[in-house]
């Protein structure tokens, strides 16, 4: 961190969600200035201006990014930007072959693309800071799961380009960290589920009809499931940010640090551990006299 006595900055994606308002919300406690970076501003119309500085940003938008560089300008030009928090993300969920490719894009343009693109616009300014790079992913990136595989690959492009930027920039002051979470308490996943449920399966009623029950099972051994509280995944991040040498990789939650575990068995053995515990089995999907019959 720079070791001059201005005031530290971050600048928080997707700062108006579950994850990212409570890592505003940490980094306030902890006496850093907040750059959080919204969709719309009314979103975090409740916090102190003086800790906080509401700016609109679309990831995926280029001139949005350059234009929120602009604005904040006067906030980072003379002692640079402390740290980044790459947090904006939505969910892509539902079956490979009934997943519409125009999600999938969306997926990627903001989970990947996006982030990338927020990364080099404010790079110069962390340099000037020797600041840190924290990019917030998902364990499912390393061990991919039915029903998730759009998500977890837009998280695994991420991490890979973590990992990459990690040793571009490492002799150049500034570090970078990815933090992967489990799942967490927060209404991302509902909002995967409204989402899905808005878009519509591709592939028509046959297709969907192959996995039909397998979603019902799915929902209902999710329902079941417990998830790790937000608060504990942005003191994580938090963590990352403001450790004096942060660790290159954090996991979040005992079913991220379980699934690293999984991702070392063999493919077989791990892919039916990870579908009975999504719910999935032998009836959840037609059988082939079924499908045949067709």
């Amino acid at each position: 961190m720079s070791a001059n006595s201005q005031p530290r900055t971050a600048l928080v994606t997707g700062a108006s969600g579950g994850l990212g308002r409570r890592i505003v919300d940490q980094l306030v406690a902890a006496r850093w200035h907040v750059i959080a970076a919204v969709r719309s501003e009314q979103a975090l119309s409740d916090l102190p201006r003086g800790s906080v500085t509401p700016v609109t940003l679309d990831v995926t938008d280029p001139d949005s990014v350059s234009g929120a560089v602009t604005e904040i300008s006067p906030l980072i030009a003379e002692h640079g930007l402390n740290a980044l928090v790459n947090n904006a993300g939505v969910i892509v969920q539902g079956p490979v072959e009934l997943v519409r490719p125009e999600e999938l894009r969306r997926q990627f343009e903001i989970n990947v693309v996006g982030q990338i693109a927020v990364t080099q616009a404010l790079l110069p300014a962390l340099r000037l800071a020797g600041g840190r790079v924290v990019n917030v992913g998902a364990i499912t990136a390393r061990v991919s799961v039915p029903f998730f595989g759009p998500v977890a690959a837009s998280k695994a492009a991420l991490a890979l380009l973590n990992d990459a930027l990690r040793m571009e920039l490492r002799y150049q002051g500034v570090r970078v960290s990815l933090v992967e979470p489990g799942a967490l308490e927060t209404a991302i996943f509902d909002k995967a589920d409204q989402a899905a449920a808005e878009a519509g399966w591709r592939g028509g009623p046959e297709a969907e009809s192959c996995y039909r029950q397998a979603l019902a099972d799915g929902r209902a051994a999710a329902a079941k499931q417990s998830r790790t509280p937000a608060d504990k995944a942005a003191a994580t991040v938090v963590k990352a940010v403001t450790a004096r040498r942060p660790a290159t990789r954090y996991r979040v939650g005992s079913d991220a640090r379980a699934l690293a575990i999984l991702r070392r068995l063999p493919d077989r053995l791990r892919d039916s551990i990870l579908m009975s515990s999504v719910g999935l089995k032998k009836s959840s999907f037609p059988s082939e006299a079924a499908l045949n019959s067709r």
